[in-house]
């Protein structure tokens, strides 16, 4: 008897550690009040998505711890309703993904200091230890202005997106169609040769960087400026729109 008592505590917590999702969050009515003041995405969709959108929230929350750090004191609940949120407008074309190998969200109050690059930062992805890093204030200012491409909690996430679909020890690895993400490929390098060269584009120029810039600076645009990306590059606009399984075209009219 004891030992199936053992057992069964050693089932339970195993259970607890590597399925974080069993464990339920509850969106609650002043939490679903922040999302219909704040967050203009879930504003834009209908009754049904956004009931939808809810329960993907859930989920997403269920697996995530947010630290605060620096002279951050505490994680409001609008912090992580807000991030939590961004997570799930980023993957709202697939049903329950949830990027589970990025389990810490890390909150800094404004831009902090890192020991390892000696340079301040608004944020960042570390996949070693399954961290997204975030300045709460760079993050509310990327919300403030939905039309100008610069947005830092679709940046990171777009990282932390890219990064999960390339980790196979988990559950969510290889979710990007392997042909259309080859398809994005071949056109973000040529949109890297034009921004590196100066001619205009609909991109800023932080895309410019390297292929993984260029996937966040291209989500950033997809979400914020999607009827200009479309006009400026129809056919790169709509191999992402097959990528990522949605269309903000649809919720931005103008």
């Amino acid at each position: 008897m004891l030992f199936l008592h053992s057992l069964l505590s050693e089932i339970f917590d195993w259970l607890s550690d590597g399925v974080t999702h069993l464990r339920r969050i509850r969106i609650t009515n002043l939490e679903r009040t922040i999302l219909e003041n704040k967050f203009i995405y879930y504003q834009r969709l209908n009754h049904n998505h956004q009931e939808e959108f809810i329960k993907k929230l859930e989920l997403v929350l269920a697996g995530k711890t947010f630290v605060p750090r620096g002279a951050m004191t505490e994680v409001t609940t609008e912090m992580r309703i807000l991030i939590g949120a961004t997570i799930v407008m980023v993957t709202f074309g697939w049903n329950d993904l949830r990027l589970p190998h990025f389990k810490k969200i890390l909150i800094y109050p404004t831009t902090y200091y890192s020991t390892i690059s000696k340079q301040y930062h608004r944020g960042e992805v570390n996949p070693r230890h399954g961290i997204i890093v975030l300045s709460w204030s760079c993050f509310l200012e990327g919300m403030e202005d939905q039309k100008d491409g610069v947005n830092l909690g679709i940046h990171e996430i777009a990282h932390a997106l890219k990064l999960e679909n390339q980790i196979f020890y988990n559950e969510e690895s290889d979710f990007f169609n392997p042909e259309v993400y080859h398809s994005f490929q071949l056109l973000a390098d040529e949109e890297i040769v034009r921004i590196n060269s100066g001619v205009p584009t609909v991109f800023r120029s932080r895309g410019g960087f390297d292929a993984d810039e260029f996937f966040a600076v291209a989500l950033e645009t997809f979400f914020e400026k999607p009827q200009e990306f479309f006009r400026y590059n129809p056919e790169l606009y709509g191999t992402l729109v097959r990528l990522m399984r949605q269309d903000p075209r649809v919720w931005v009219k103008n």
